[in-house]
């Protein structure tokens, strides 16, 4: 295998990579973005998302995309609210939310382990200005460095 995972790509009618080591961007919200293959007729894209033990991510609301997220590992928060209806739910492995648009939301670690999930995006994620920050439900923790690019 390469060594950088991203040059293992098969050039055929088929995409494949292996997981990057270090993230691609990190997301407005704060959470490091690793970008996975997304299908090819551009309807959605696909992205794993950690965020370290101890953080907060900023809450934010997206302009034109929606989301659902399934988590893999950690324990975790999440506060997501739209119009009146508001709610906070503990999230865990095997658990699959949705981040409809419009959405309010924040989230966070609860214990010792990254909280780690997949999450698709569609329509595929549109850049650096679909991410706004709104009002934090929970302090946020400093922003780590990289780039504005959030979402998948």
């Amino acid at each position: 295998m390469p060594d950088d995972p991203r040059d293992y790509v098969l050039k055929t009618p088929f995409d494949t990579a292996a997981l990057p080591r270090e993230p691609d961007a990190i997301a407005p919200d704060g959470s490091e973005i690793r970008l996975l293959r997304a299908p090819r007729n551009g309807a959605g894209s696909m992205a794993h998302c950690t965020l370290r033990p101890g953080q907060v991510s900023k809450a934010v609301r997206h302009r034109t995309v929606e989301e659902v997220w399934h988590f893999l590992s950690g324990r975790g928060e999440l506060w997501r609210a739209l119009g009146d209806v508001e709610e906070e739910l503990l999230v865990h492995p095997g658990m699959s939310v949705t981040i409809p648009l419009g959405t309010r939301f924040q989230f966070r670690t609860v214990g010792g382990d990254a909280l780690v999930f997949v999450l698709v995006t569609t329509p595929p994620w549109p850049g650096d200005d679909e991410a706004v920050h709104v009002a934090d439900h929970w302090p946020p923790t400093p922003p780590a460095a990289g780039s504005g690019r959030g979402g998948a």
